[in-house]
């Protein structure tokens, strides 16, 4: 969930609005304090904008990296 003021909300509105079509949620600040979680209707987006898949890690390690490494290691 991102985090954002609400002048920063209503400068950048078309980028979190982007955010929030991709499936992420925003929550808006006024003063510092929560004023509202805005998130996403998700029965009405689309499968393909839906969040990009990320590589999967461990220990902040590609797992594709370790695979390599380890079968390196074996030849």
């Amino acid at each position: 969930m991102k985090i954002v003021t609400l002048d920063e909300f209503c400068r950048h509105a078309r980028h979190y609005l982007d955010l929030l079509e991709s499936g992420d949620s925003v929550r808006v600040l006024r003063d510092g304090r929560p004023l509202a979680d805005v998130v996403p209707i998700a029965g009405d987006i689309p499968q393909w904008k839906r969040r990009e898949a990320r590589p999967l890690s461990l220990d902040r390690v590609s797992i594709s990296r370790l695979i390599l490494e380890e079968r390196q290691g074996k030849s």
